[in-house]
C-alpha cells in the first residue's frame, strides 16, 4: 500500500472517529430520556449485577462529567457520571451495566482484560518513546532505533486491539444481567442495547485509527531508509 492510500485511508478513519463520538452522545442523549417504567437507576442496576455475582466488595461512587464512567480495578470502584448515577433511564442503566460487566470480567479472570492490564505500563512507556526514537532514528539515518520506535507505537495498536473483545464482551455481560432481570422491557432493553453498541464504535474506530497510523509510520520511515 503506498503513502498516498495510508493517508487517504487514515483521513477515512479519522473522520469515523469523530462520526463515533457525536453518535454515541447522540444515542444516549436520546435514550436518557426514556425512562425505565420500574425506575431503576444506573447505580442500582450496577449494584444489582455486582451483587449477583458476589462482588459485594466493589464500591459505586459519583463522579462529575459526562460519560466518564468507568471501572477502577487498582481501587475496586465503579465510578458513575452524574448522568448515569441517579438516572432511571435506559441509555444510564446501559452504561452502569456495561461497567459492572467489567468489574465481573476482573473478577473472573478474564484474559483479555488481564493482558490489556498487563500493557498498560508498556504502553504508557512506548507512547513517551517511541517518536524521539522515530525521529532520533532517521536523523542519525540509523534505523535499527527508528525501528525500535515503530516497535513502541505499535504497543498502541495492541492495546487498542485488545481493548476491543474488552469492551464488547463487557457490553454483552451488561445485556444478558439486564434481560435476566425484571426491570426493564423490550423496548428499554433495546434502548439500552443501542447505547452500547453506538459506544462499541467509538473503540471501533480507536482501532481503525491506530493501526492506520502505524502504518504511515512505517512508510515514513521505510521511505527514508531507501533515500
Amino acid at each position: 500500500m503506498d503513502q498516498s492510500s495510508i493517508y487517504l485511508l487514515l483521513i477515512a478513519a479519522m473522520l469515523f472517529s469523530v462520526w463515533a463520538q457525536i453518535n454515541v452522545k447522540s444515542t444516549f442523549s436520546k435514550y436518557s430520556k426514556l425512562y425505565l417504567s420500574s425506575g431503576l437507576t444506573g447505580a442500582e442496576a450496577a449494584r444489582k449485577i455486582l451483587d449477583s455475582n458476589g462482588l459485594y466488595g466493589v464500591r459505586i461512587e459519583r463522579v462529575s462529567g459526562s460519560l466518564s464512567d468507568h471501572y477502577d480495578p487498582k481501587a475496586n470502584v465503579i465510578r458513575l457520571s452524574d448522568d448515569v448515577y441517579g438516572s432511571s433511564s435506559a441509555s444510564a442503566v446501559g452504561v452502569a451495566a456495561h461497567e459492572a460487566g467489567h468489574a465481573v470480567q476482573h473478577a473472573q479472570n478474564y484474559f483479555p482484560i488481564q493482558v490489556r492490564t498487563a500493557i498498560i505500563p508498556m504502553c504508557q512507556i512506548g507512547s513517551n518513546l517511541a517518536w524521539p526514537l522515530i525521529l532520533l532514528g532517521i536523523i542519525l539515518s540509523f534505523y535499527p532505533l527508528a525501528s525500535l520506535g515503530v516497535i513502541f507505537f505499535s504497543l498502541a495498536t495492541v492495546f487498542q486491539l485488545v481493548t476491543l473483545p474488552c469492551e464488547f464482551n463487557a457490553s454483552a455481560r451488561a445485556m444478558v444481567a439486564l434481560e435476566n432481570t425484571a426491570y426493564l422491557h423490550d423496548n428499554e432493553l433495546a434502548a439500552a442495547r443501542k447505547t452500547l453498541r453506538a459506544a462499541a464504535l467509538t473503540y471501533v474506530a480507536a482501532l481503525a485509527v491506530s493501526l492506520l497510523n502505524l502504518l504511515r509510520i512505517l512508510a515514513i520511515v521505510n521511505n527514508n531508509r531507501r533515500r
